[in-house]
């Protein structure tokens, strides 16, 4: 038992972005099948909801519970905020939009293969662009304390 605490201790960052990311896509798959199958709105439209959702559900748990980040001031947490939707919008409309309207529209893949296609994709881009750019550590402690 020690042995996994010491393992969650090293990883937990991705492990806890791993959990975090699949509840996203649980609710990106959840938002996305209502929308569909049951308000019969448009694949790609219903796609593109779906992300949104899910961005926000992400945003906020990644702040908490991923990066722990303890920004400080309006300034530091608009910039955050904005760097993290930016980041989302990237991986979100080539990815989760992008492919997802190639592989449902033009190469005629199933819409649910295709969804776990494009979300794979996003979980692994926004991983990197979360770590490396939205909550990295930054030099000046008037700006950010993560």
């Amino acid at each position: 038992m020690e042995k996994i605490k010491d393992l969650y201790k090293k990883y937990k960052k991705i492990i806890n972005y791993l959990i975090f990311g699949g509840l996203a896509t649980v609710v990106n798959f959840i938002t996305y099948i209502i929308s569909v199958r049951i308000f019969g709105i448009d694949k790609v439209l219903s796609s593109g909801i779906a992300w949104f959702f899910s961005v926000l559900f992400a945003y906020i748990t990644n702040k908490i519970f991923v990066f722990e980040s303890k920004t400080k001031g309006i300034k530091a947490m608009l910039k955050e905020l904005t760097s993290f939707f930016l980041a989302r919008i990237v991986s979100g409309a080539l990815c989760d939009i992008g492919t997802f309207a190639l592989m449902t529209n033009v190469l005629k893949i199933n819409d649910i293969i295709s969804k776990i296609v494009t979300q794979i994709m996003v979980v692994i881009i926004n991983y990197i662009f979360s770590k490396l750019i939205v909550f990295k550590k930054r030099n000046d402690p008037k700006e950010e304390q993560i």
